[in-house]
C-alpha cells in the first residue's frame, strides 16, 4: 500500500482508465502479475471527508479487490466475525453456548449456527449454485467481483496491523476464499427462510416413541405472525420517490432511509465504485458484500424496504408408520436424505448431529422459540425456500448501478430476480418514480392453498401470510412461471409494481398503499394484506409525502427535512386526549401495576406542552415514549381507541385514544414513576437521556421508536440506571437524498448514522454519528472535480504484493 499526495491522483486515476482500455491479453498478463510494474490485482482509493472511499479499478476482479479492501480497513474484526460464521467455526473460537450477533441467521447459539453452516459446506451448496450459468446462477462480473473481494480483504491482512480491539491478535481472523464471500451472499439471502429456521433445522430429529401434542392452528397461527412481524423489529425502512409532476425542476426525488443493525455484520459501508467507462455508482454496501445495495449513479437513485412477503412455506409430511424418515408422496414412499455434520468445539470434543432433508427441503421441528412443529410418528413438516438456489443479488445491484432510468432498475430485476426479502423504490433523472414487491417468494397461488392447505395452513395463511401445504400430494407442488427464472416462484408478471406515480412510499407495510391514491391490489396473499389497518410509521409517512406532493415544487432540501422532521404521529393522536384525561384523575393520582399510588398531576402540562416531536431538545417526549410503549403493550390493539380501523380511511384510522381504557391510568403511573426513580425530570430533553456512548463521551440521538410512527426510526435501549436509552440497536442506517439539476452531477446528501468503521481508534468511529446527531449531512462528491477538490482527499494505491 502506498499513499500518495494529492498531485499524484489524476496520473494514478488515468493510468486506470488507461488500463480499461487494454486488450484482454495485456489486462490478463497484468491479472497473472507478469505486468512488471503492476503485480497481481490494484485498485486506487481517493478518500474523501468521514472517510468515505471512492474506489477505481479497470475491471470487476481488481474492483472486488479495492472494495475488500477498503471493508476490512474500516471493519476487519466485524467481516472477519461473519466469515466465522458461514464456515460453522463459531464454537471451535468461541464456545458452543455462545450466542451469535444474528446478523446471518437466527441461530440462538454457536452450535446451532455451526451445524447449519458446516452442513450448507459440506453439501456444496454454494458451490452448486455458482457453476450454474447466469441468469440462475452469478454473472461471470460478480463471481470476479466476490473472487477480487477476497483477494483484497487478504492483501489487507497481510500488509497491515490489526489495531481494533475486537480482535487484534485473534487467532480466528484468517485469509478467505471467494467461497467464503459467496456464502456470506448466501446466508443474506436465506435470512428469511433457512436462516429464519436454523435451530429447528438442526434440533430436527426422528421421533423416540414419547407423544407430542399436535401443535394448535389458532397458536400457530398467531405465533407465526409475530414471528414475521420480527422481520422489521431489527430491520425496517422508509422510502420515498418523487415523480417530476412534484419537483421544483421537473426531476424525480428520492429519499432512501433504511433501519439497520447498528452493531454487527449486517451494517452498511459506504463507498464509491468506479470502473471507467463501465462503471460509476455511490451508496451504501451490506458489509460482506462487493455491490451497493441502497445508491445512486449520475441518472437513477434507489432504496429498499424489508417487504411483507413471505419467503418460505411449510410442507406437512405425511410419513411411513413403520419409518418416520420415510414420507409419502402421491402413496409413493420417499426416503428422506440423511446429512450427518460434525463440528469441532472449543474446549470439548467434537459434535455430530444428523440433519434430515426431503425434496421441499430440511426437516424443522419449530420456526424460531414460539413456533413449535414437532416430528411424531406420523406428521413432520419440511421448509421450503426458494432464496436457498438464488445468489443473484449482486448481479440485481449491479444491474441497479448501471441503469439509466427506472426503467432499467425494472429491467434489471426482471432479468436477475435476486432480491429475496425487500421491494425497491427508484427514482430518475427524467422525473419518473417505480415501486415494486419484485421479491423471490415461493409461488403459493390463493388458488393452490386454498386446494392444498392443510388444516393447520387453512389458519396460518389468511392470517399470517405462511402457507402449509399437504406434502403428500404431487399436485401441490408449486409450478412453475415461464417468466421465471427458476421453478416455484413467482415470475415478474405477478408482482406488484407501481410506475410513475406522483410519489410512490413504503414503510414495512404492503404494497396496497404505495401511493394512497393509486392503491395497489390483486395481488397473492404471499405478497402481503389489502384493505388491514397500516402501522402507525406508514400512517406518519403516507400523511407527510401526500402533502409534500400537493405542495410541489420539492427539492433535495425537503428530502433532508422530511428525514429529520421527527415528527412522532401516535403524539399527534393521543398526546392531547392524554393530557386532558391525567388533569382530570382525581387529586391528580392513579395507581401503578405494583398497586402503588402516583402523583402524576406533573406529567399532565408536560404532555400537553410536549412539541410532538423526537428532536433531542425536545421535552416531554421521553415521557411519552415510556407512556406509550406501556399502554400499547398492555392495552389490546381493538380497545386503544374509540374509532376503528377502517379500509375507506385506512390513514387516518384508527383515531381519538380511548382514555376510559383500564390500562391508560396505569400506564401513565408506571412511566411517571420509572421515570422519578431514575432521576429523570419528566420535562428533561429527549437528548440528555437518549444517545449513545462513543469513546467515553455522550452523543445525542434523534428519533423514535416504532409505535410512535416516526419516519426516523430508532430502537434505543432502556438502562435507567445508565441514564435512560443508553445505545441504539437498530434504526436509521446509510440515509440518502438525491436529485438532479440538470447538470452532470446528481445532487446527494448522505449519512451513514453509525459511521464508517467500527473500530473505536479510527477517526471514523464516530464522526457522522455526531452529524447524525446534530441532523447534519454528508455533501455527496460524486464527480471527478468534486472528489479531486476534497479538502480531506488522501489517495491510496493497493495491490497484492506476491
Amino acid at each position: 500500500m502506498r499513499t500518495r499526495p494529492r498531485r499524484f491522483v489524476i496520473a494514478a486515476v488515468a493510468l486506470l482508465t488507461a488500463t480499461a482500455g487494454l486488450p484482454a491479453s495485456a489486462a490478463e498478463r497484468q491479472d497473472r502479475g507478469e505486468h512488471p510494474s503492476y503485480g497481481g490485482l490494484s485498485a486506487v482509493i481517493r478518500y474523501t471527508e468521514y472517510g468515505i472511499p471512492h474506489i477505481v479499478a479497470r475491471d470487476y476482479a481488481n474492483l472486488g479487490f479495492g472494495t475488500g479492501w477498503a471493508q476490512a480497513a474500516d471493519q476487519v474484526c466485524t467481516l472477519a466475525d461473519g466469515f466465522v460464521t458461514v464456515r460453522g467455526e463459531r464454537s471451535r473460537f468461541f464456545g458452543p453456548d455462545a450466542a451469535p450477533d444474528s446478523s446471518l441467521s437466527s441461530a440462538a447459539k454457536n452450535l446451532s449456527s455451526d451445524l447449519y453452516f458446516r452442513g450448507v459446506r459440506e453439501a456444496g451448496t454454494v458451490e452448486k449454485l455458482l457453476a450454474e450459468p447466469a441468469p440462475r446462477g452469478p454473472s461471470r462480473q460478480a463471481e470476479e467481483l466476490m473472487r477480487g473481494f477476497a483477494a483484497g480483504y487478504n492483501a489487507w491482512l497481510r500488509q497491515n496491523r490489526i489495531t481494533d480491539p475486537a480482535c487484534a491478535g485473534a487467532a480466528w481472523v484468517r485469509p478467505v476464499t471467494a467461497l467464503d464471500v459467496a456464502t456470506r451472499g448466501f446466508a443474506l439471502a436465506v435470512l428469511g427462510g433457512q436462516g429464519r429456521a436454523v435451530d429447528g433445522i438442526t434440533a430436527a430429529q426422528p421421533p423416540t416413541g414419547t407423544a407430542v401434542r399436535a401443535p394448535d392452528a389458532e397458536d400457530t397461527a398467531r405465533a407465526a405472525r409475530e414471528l414475521l412481524a420480527a422481520d422489521t423489529a431489527d430491520m425496517g425502512s422508509n422510502a420515498v420517490a418523487f415523480s417530476g409532476a412534484t419537483t421544483a425542476n421537473g426531476r424525480g426525488l428520492l429519499l432512501g432511509n433504511p433501519h439497520y443493525p447498528w452493531q454487527g455484520g449486517r451494517r452498511f459501508w459506504q463507498s464509491q465504485q468506479t470502473i471507467p467507462g463501465e462503471l460509476n455508482v455511490a451508496g451504501g454496501s451490506l458489509l460482506g458484500t462487493a455491490t451497493v445495495s441502497i445508491g445512486h449513479n449520475a441518472r437513477v437513485a434507489w432504496s429498499h424496504t424489508v417487504a411483507t412477503g413471505v419467503p418460505l412455506n411449510l410442507h406437512q409430511l405425511t410419513l411411513d408408520p413403520a419409518d418416520p424418515t420415510v414420507y409419502l408422496v402421491d402413496g409413493e414412499r420417499e426416503r428422506m436424505t440423511k446429512r450427518t455434520v460434525t463440528v469441532d468445539v472449543r474446549d470439548g470434543a467434537p459434535v455430530t448431529r444428523t440433519q434430515w432433508w426431503t425434496r421441499y427441503g430440511p426437516v424443522v421441528n419449530a420456526m424460531g422459540a414460539t413456533l413449535p412443529l414437532p416430528w411424531t410418528a406420523t406428521t413432520a413438516y419440511a421448509v421450503n425456500d426458494p432464496n436457498a438456489v438464488n445468489l443473484r443479488a449482486s448481479d440485481t445491484a449491479l444491474g441497479f448501478s448501471r441503469a439509466r432510468n427506472t426503467g432499467e432498475v425494472l429491467g434489471a430485476l426482471k432479468r436477475t430476480q435476486g432480491l429475496p426479502w425487500v421491494n425497491t423504490i427508484a427514482a430518475d433523472s427524467s422525473g419518473h418514480t417505480l415501486f415494486t414487491q419484485s421479491q423471490v417468494l415461493p409461488r403459493i397461488t390463493d388458488e393452490l392453498a386454498q386446494s392444498c392447505s392443510t388444516p393447520l395452513g387453512r389458519v396460518t395463511y389468511p392470517s399470517a401470510g405462511l402457507a402449509i401445504l399437504d406434502g403428500s400430494r404431487a399436485a401441490c407442488a408449486l409450478g412453475a412461471d415461464a417468466d421465471a427464472v427458476q421453478p416455484g416462484i413467482f415470475g415478474p408478471a405477478k408482482l406488484p409494481t407501481l410506475k410513475d406515480a406522483p410519489y410512490a412510499e413504503n414503510s414495512n407495510d404492503s404494497a396496497w398503499l404505495a401511493n394512497a391514491d393509486r392503491p395497489l391490489t390483486g395481488y397473492e396473499r404471499v405478497f402481503g394484506t389489502v384493505g388491514t389497518q397500516r402501522s402507525m410509521r406508514t400512517r406518519g409517512a403516507i400523511e407527510d409525502v401526500d402533502a409534500m406532493a400537493e405542495r410541489g415544487r420539492l427539492t433535495v432540501r425537503d428530502l433532508q427535512a422530511q428525514q429529520f422532521a421527527n415528527r412522532v404521529p401516535a403524539g399527534d393522536l393521543a398526546a392531547g386526549d392524554a393530557a386532558k384525561a391525567c388533569a382530570a384523575l382525581p387529586g391528580g393520582t392513579a395507581t401503578g401495576s405494583d398497586g402503588r399510588a402516583v402523583d402524576v398531576s406533573g406529567a399532565c402540562a408536560v404532555l400537553d406542552a410536549w412539541d410532538r416531536g423526537t428532536d433531542t431538545g425536545s421535552r416531554g417526549a421521553l415521557l411519552f415514549d415510556r407512556f406509550w410503549r406501556k399502554l400499547s403493550a398492555s392495552v389490546p390493539a381493538a380497545q386503544l381507541w374509540r374509532v376503528p380501523f377502517s379500509a375507506a380511511d385506512p390513514v387516518g384510522t384508527p383515531h381519538t385514544l380511548n382514555t376510559a381504557a383500564p390500562g391508560f391510568a396505569t400506564a401513565l403511573a408506571d412511566a411517571v414513576a420509572e421515570l422519578r426513580a431514575a432521576g429523570i425530570a419528566l420535562d428533561a430533553p429527549l437528548g440528555e437521556h437518549q444517545f449513545v456512548v462513543r469513546n467515553g463521551k455522550r452523543i445525542a440521538v434523534p428519533g423514535g421508536t416504532e409505535s410512535l410512527g416516526v419516519w426516523n426510526k430508532v430502537e434505543p435501549v432502556w438502562n435507567p440506571a445508565g441514564g435512560g436509552y443508553t445505545e441504539v440497536s437498530t434504526g436509521s442506517s446509510y440515509i440518502q437524498a438525491v436529485g438532479w439539476d440538470g447538470g452532470r452531477c446528481p445532487v446527494a446528501r448522505t449519512l451513514l448514522s453509525y459511521s464508517q468503521s467500527s473500530n473505536p481508534g479510527s477517526a471514523h468511529f464516530s464522526d457522522q454519528t455526531r452529524l447524525f446527531s446534530g441532523e447534519k449531512w454528508v455533501t455527496s462528491r460524486f464527480c471527478e472535480w468534486d472528489i479531486l477538490t476534497s479538502p480531506s482527499l488522501r489517495l491510496v494505491v493497493v495491490r497484492e504484493r506476491r
